[in-house]
């Protein structure tokens, strides 16, 4: 077993052993060789007798390079990694992040479809489809929205604009098997991030039995994974099945293997100290079949809280933080930063976003002069311009929101029928809203960018008109 730590390695208990053995196996081998051509043992200037020993001292060195080999992980050649407060390249060269989060694509959210008081987690999304649309349509629908909210186009405007990273929210339930469509998605989509020199960040954003028992892992409304055994060694599947397809791959830069775990309701407050054990837990069986990625690990209280952890306890890990809603300055930073300096290890902004391109603008500014990388949420939706693009809303989809806003259930059903759109309304919008979220039908919002510090003018041919 090895350990790791920016590119280098220490062995552990047992390995030394190992190869004094081996040492021992080949100084008995040399004495017999040399014993059996009846030459004695001599030296000259370089310290190496006769013909026998000169070809044993080349076997040891050649043996000593596979060990290295061996022995140095494909990491320090082509693997982005950690080296003690910076992440840095495959090169070692500081890498800092700034990138985007594909939210909305795989785990939708009811806020970037105008569903403000209505459906909210996806659970809750699919059904006012399958509502609407019945079975085969509702089927049709999803297939073709993942198809079409992330595509090369969009991966091209990202680069156009400066960005070398993506964070992609995924949702379990896309992982359940190693041919489920989220790989064919993730493949796809890691295909053109290579093309455009992107990095990509896989983020279980829903995750089984629930993180957060919120919207935003589609769960039951508690976090059971806490709790549920059945449910942990669910999520460790997941995950070893994303580790085992990815690992090889260098494009991936690594793993959030938790997206904003445990709210900061004071009844969820118990649940603090079983954090940092799941990741550890998670952290061995992905290392199992994973020594290259870096392990991204947020915080409680929708990743804000580093008080749960202790002592790093991987040598390629990254803590995580979000932060929304909050004054754009260092004194939002300050505890992250005293965590970096602690422990010698890097941190990253993974979330943020949501408010005004000049917050926004400071808030970029106060992380990069503390050497802080980020991602700010999200790169598309409907609704205010605080995102990379904004989805033109289809027409009548006013008529859409206001039904979604209707109580649910089944004692609700007649109330429902009387206020339900025609079903050629219904047909036509959501056949609308799969041409909207191409981006060459979305509005680049060139603020933002600015903002961010990135390029503006990168609008997709056929792109709406931009949004200053």
């Amino acid at each position: 077993m090895r350990r790791q730590r920016g590119g280098g390695f220490e062995l552990f208990d047992g390995e030394e052993g190992a190869a004094d053995e081996n040492e021992e196996e080949m100084a008995a081998a040399n004495e017999a060789q040399i014993g059996a051509n009846g030459q004695a043992v001599g030296s000259n200037d370089f310290g190496v007798g006769f013909r026998a020993e000169k070809i044993m001292f080349k076997f040891r060195l050649l043996l000593l390079l596979v060990l290295l080999l061996a022995w140095t992980p494909q990491a320090s050649a082509q693997f982005a990694h950690t080296d003690h407060k910076q992440i840095v390249d495959a090169a070692g060269k500081p890498l800092l992040l700034r990138a985007t989060n594909l939210g909305n694509w795989m785990v939708p959210e009811g806020y970037m479809w105008l569903f403000q008081g209505g459906p909210q987690s996806p659970s809750e999304i699919r059904a006012l489809v399958l509502e609407l649309l019945g079975p085969e349509g509702s089927a049709a629908f999803w297939q073709k929205w993942r198809e079409n909210y992330v595509t090369r186009e969009d991966i091209a405007l990202l680069h156009r604009a400066g960005f070398n990273a993506v964070r992609v929210p995924l949702h379990y339930s896309l992982f359940e098997s190693d041919d489920a469509e989220g790989f064919r998605l993730l493949d796809r989509l890691i295909g053109w991030c290579k093309a455009e020199n992107l990095y990509v960040m896989l983020d279980l954003h829903a995750a089984p039995g629930g993180q957060t028992g919120a919207n935003i892992d589609d769960s039951a409304g508690y976090p059971w994974l806490y709790d549920s055994p059945q449910e942990q060694e669910h999520l460790m599947a997941i995950w070893r099945r994303l580790a085992t397809h990815y690992r090889d791959d260098p494009v991936v830069l690594g793993y959030d293997l938790l997206n904003e775990p445990i709210p900061h309701f004071p009844k969820l407050a118990p649940l603090n100290p079983s954090l940092e054990p799941l990741y550890k837990k998670l952290s061995v069986e992905i290392r199992k079949v994973d020594a290259h990625h870096i392990l991204f690990l947020g915080g409680a209280q929708w990743d804000t809280n580093f008080s749960v952890f202790g002592k790093p306890f991987d040598a390629n890990v990254v803590y995580t933080f979000h932060k929304y809603w909050t004054a754009p300055d260092e004194s939002v930073l300050r505890q992250y930063l005293d965590f970096r300096e602690r422990y010698d290890v890097p941190i990253w902004m993974g979330e943020s976003g949501e408010n005004t391109d000049e917050w926004i603008a400071q808030f970029v500014s106060a992380q990069e002069k503390n050497n802080i990388g980020w991602a700010f949420w999200p790169y598309k939706k409907m609704g205010k311009p605080s995102s990379v693009v904004s989805i033109i809303p289809p027409a009548d989809w006013e008529k859409i929101v206001e039904f979604a806003k209707l109580p649910r259930g089944t004692g609700h059903a007649e109330e429902r029928l009387k206020a339900r759109p025609e079903q050629e309304t219904i047909t036509r919008a959501f056949e609308e809203l799969l041409e909207s979220v191409r981006v060459q039908k979305c509005r680049v919002n060139e603020g933002y960018l600015k903002a961010l510090g990135l390029k503006a003018d990168v609008a997709a041919a056929g792109a709406g008109v931009p949004a200053r």
